[in-house]
């Protein structure tokens, strides 16, 4: 993917018009007037999302990409516009090198090796009408397993290699690419063997990895994946998204299943929005992947992970069930954490006893969409879960449930759910609502000792303080941003660090937001070096003990934030007074006072702002 590529790839053309541009949804597309001509009766500004295109009707008829955009927006010419919009995306403008070259080139060829390996593990199911037979029979089309590229690895140790190696491929491509592996006493043997194989490709489509399912019930394990290679990173990854995508613009909601299985079935019911995240937790990527096509996603748990609540420990539901593997599809704190940081809506639904989402759908598509109906927020879900139809009257077991509750509900980003939340559970479990407000999770001392130094702290140590906590972090950038916005203010930016040394560091961490080949903790560290990154490792362990789930400690951190703005915008304002008294003693045109006189109101108002909300999280 070239850079220009992926910066348009990267940045939401609806989002980026509409900061400046009235909206209006209509359908999986967005209408409004033309801001380039006279347009104020019929809106005639059309945005196409699922193709990152725009065009005016009117007068104009105009149209083309993000870059057209921005470019007859500001005046810009193109230069201009891909830095301006490289800036927004993350992405650094470097020139390629020729080793960048060659990696991409070697890409390309790895995204081939496996192209092939899709037609020998298809042709191979087609030829094994036991394997067929058995999709077949669980109710599966013909063309629903040629759409996902469904198949066959066969039970030999090196049919795979021999076919690719005849067509001039090396061992060590097919090692790299995830294909084989090597034997500690030399020689080589295919990864798959008499496996069911789902091709593994990214939002664009392009191959990356295999998943594989066992088709004899004595194999073991059930599920295998590819090896981490440059192309294949699980975490990274949501089996069926390059098909899903247009359909979860359509539909305003994404939907989260377990098993490849499950999404097959769906798309072949004609619920083409469905994902699945290959038996692991969603990472924070994956659901800023989902997040770039709607911010609505519902996770489908099956009645095993639903209902059992032996495996609710720390609010993580396990998939124990055979037919998965063990790791953990749901963690509730982690969710509403993503959610309150993405400003995205998670609500989860959980299937019938006994059913798998694929059965469900196969035997009637329309149950499926009035499932999705019942969808709850994660907070009132693990509320059912916990409380149930019980009429319990056992204090213990009442203080046991607040005691799990209570935390996620602090974890919520917004006051007025949190609020509502304390409500429900307290009405819930038939206690007075004070109760639930005088909760308080319980400290250890070395925490209640640190804990005054979040507002006593002087202007420096609080600038290290907050870098330690985005380092830690780096997506707590989203949440801060929103913070600043919420007050009618810039998202963070390098300006407000006083030292070089850190303006070094939060670009680091911002580059680290805006990019997907590393975890963002693990990409700051690369871009630092020497001095830099000593330093930011150590702001980083300071801010290790600080623990978010307790109460006040949001306010306490998102205060500090606002104290390093407070110190920019004083800053501003001092250097604007000296700069007003400059232009009164050269007695400068009125024209240059009046814009000066702006920028202080602005400052002013910024600085109001600031102070009230201060003043609140005192």
């Amino acid at each position: 993917m070239t850079v220009v590529e992926e910066i348009k790839d990267r940045v939401d053309i609806a989002e980026l018009i509409g900061e400046s541009l009235q909206l209006k949804k209509s359908g999986k597309n967005f209408t409004g007037f033309c801001p380039f001509h006279a347009n104020t009766r019929t809106p005639a500004f059309v945005v196409f999302p699922d193709t990152g295109t725009w065009r005016c009707f009117g007068a104009c008829n105009e149209g083309g990409d993000v870059y057209k955009y921005v470019m007859k927006k500001e005046g810009w010419d193109f230069p201009q516009a891909l830095q301006n919009l490289a800036e927004r995306a993350g992405v650094e403008l470097r020139p390629r090198t020729p080793e960048q070259e060659e990696q991409e080139e070697a890409q390309v060829g790895l995204r081939g090796l496996l192209e092939s390996a899709v037609t020998f593990y298809r042709n191979n199911l087609l030829h094994s009408d036991q394997v067929l037979g058995y999709l077949q029979g669980r109710g599966f089309s013909s063309e629903a397993l040629e759409s996902f590229g469904v198949g066959y690895a066969p039970d030999s140790w090196d049919a795979l290699q021999a076919f690719l190696l005849e067509k001039g491929h090396k061992h060590e491509q097919l090692v790299e690419a995830g294909l084989i592996a090597k034997r500690e006493n030399g020689g080589f043997y295919d990864r798959f063997r008499n496996r069911i194989m789902f091709p593994i490709r990214d939002a664009r489509g392009r191959m990356a990895g295999f998943g594989a399912r066992i088709s004899d019930p004595k194999d073991q394990p059930k599920f295998i994946n590819s090896p981490q290679t440059v192309l294949f990173d699980k975490g990274r990854l949501l089996f069926g998204l390059d098909g899903a995508r247009k359909a979860i613009r359509a539909a305003d909601q994404a939907v989260v299943v377990e098993g490849y299985f499950d999404v097959i079935a769906l798309h072949q019911a004609g619920h083409g929005n469905a994902v699945s995240p290959m038996g692991t937790a969603l990472t924070s990527h994956q659901l800023r992947s989902l997040k770039r096509y709607s911010r609505n996603i519902v996770l489908a748990l099956d009645a095993d992970a639903a209902g059992n609540q032996a495996t609710l420990r720390g609010l993580n539901v396990a998939r124990e069930a055979l037919d998965r593997e063990p790791d953990p599809v749901f963690d509730a704190r982690g969710l509403v954490r993503h959610e309150g940081r993405l400003d995205a809506e998670i609500r989860i639904v959980g299937l019938p006893e006994g059913k798998d989402p694929d059965e469900v759908a196969l035997e009637d598509p329309e149950a499926w969409t009035d499932l999705l109906r019942k969808a709850s927020p994660v907070v009132e879900y693990v509320m059912d879960l916990l409380i149930g139809p019980s009429d319990s009257q056992d204090a213990k077991q009442k203080a046991a449930i607040a005691r799990q509750v209570l935390p996620l509900i602090e974890d919520v980003a917004d006051p007025v759910e949190r609020e509502a939340y304390r409500q429900g559970l307290a009405r819930r479990l038939k206690v007075d609502e004070r109760a639930m407000m005088g909760w308080r999770p319980k400290r250890t001392t070395r925490t209640q000792a640190s804990a005054p130094d979040l507002q006593q702290v002087d202007s420096m140590a609080t600038e290290g303080f907050c870098l330690g906590l985005l380092l830690r972090d780096p997506e707590l950038t989203y949440w801060i941003d929103r913070q600043l916005h919420a007050l009618e203010l810039e998202g963070l930016s390098s300006q407000d660090f006083i030292g070089t040394d850190s303006q070094v560091i939060f670009k680091a961490v911002q580059s680290s937001l805006g990019q997907v080949d590393e975890e963002p903790t693990e990409r700051w560290k690369a871009l630092l070096d020497g001095t830099a990154l000593d330093q930011a490792i150590a702001f980083a362990s300071k801010a290790e003990e600080v623990d978010f789930a307790r109460p006040k400690v949001a306010d306490a951190v998102s205060a500090d934030f606002f104290r390093l703005r407070m110190r920019r915008v004083e800053g501003l304002l001092e250097q604007l007074s000296f700069q007003q008294q400059a232009v009164q003693e050269l007695e400068t045109v009125e024209q240059e006072m009046i814009s000066l006189a702006k920028k202080a109101q602005n400052l002013v108002t910024q600085k109001r702002r600031l102070d009230v909300a201060l003043a609140g999280r005192k």
